[in-house]
């Protein structure tokens, strides 16, 4: 190894650790990451609604629900697509588990007041991904003007 080489690896970090497989609850984190950041930011608040649905939905306290999103964001941009991800969920989670989780991503989405043609877009992808109806997003818009 040259010097330059040394050099440079002095501002390199090592190799982080593996991400761990996904499973149908980092995968529902990952989606939610994933509407939040398909505008191109992922503001404070819609961190904050993250963090709060997965301690919610998974019985978990405010460190563990923030450990999970890190996670969860490391295997959103990881991941190719959003289909992954919703199929995780379908195999494995009820229709109504499912319907709530079309519901906690419309949450993220209007998290910081403003409502996106790209984050609808990925929820869009992950409605039928999920193989749910998508007038269910319908009523979840109206649900939300009220």
């Amino acid at each position: 190894m040259d010097l330059i080489e040394r050099f440079t690896q002095l501002f390199h970090k090592p190799s982080s650790e593996p991400l761990p497989e996904p499973d149908a609850q980092l995968a529902l984190a990952a989606l939610l990451v994933r509407v939040a950041k398909s505008d191109h930011t992922y503001r404070v608040e819609e961190i904050s609604r993250i963090d709060l649905l997965l301690a919610e939905v998974f019985s978990l306290n405010p460190v563990e629900a923030a450990k999970m999103r890190a996670t969860s964001e490391k295997l959103e941009a990881a991941a190719p697509d959003t289909d992954r991800f919703a199929q995780l969920i379908h195999d494995n989670v009820p229709e109504p588990e499912r319907i709530k989780t079309l519901q906690a991503m419309h949450d993220v989405m209007l998290a910081d007041g403003v409502e996106k043609p790209e984050e609808q877009s990925v929820i869009d992808a992950a409605c039928n991904a999920l193989g749910l109806d998508k007038k269910l997003l319908k009523g979840l818009t109206k649900k939300a003007n009220k």
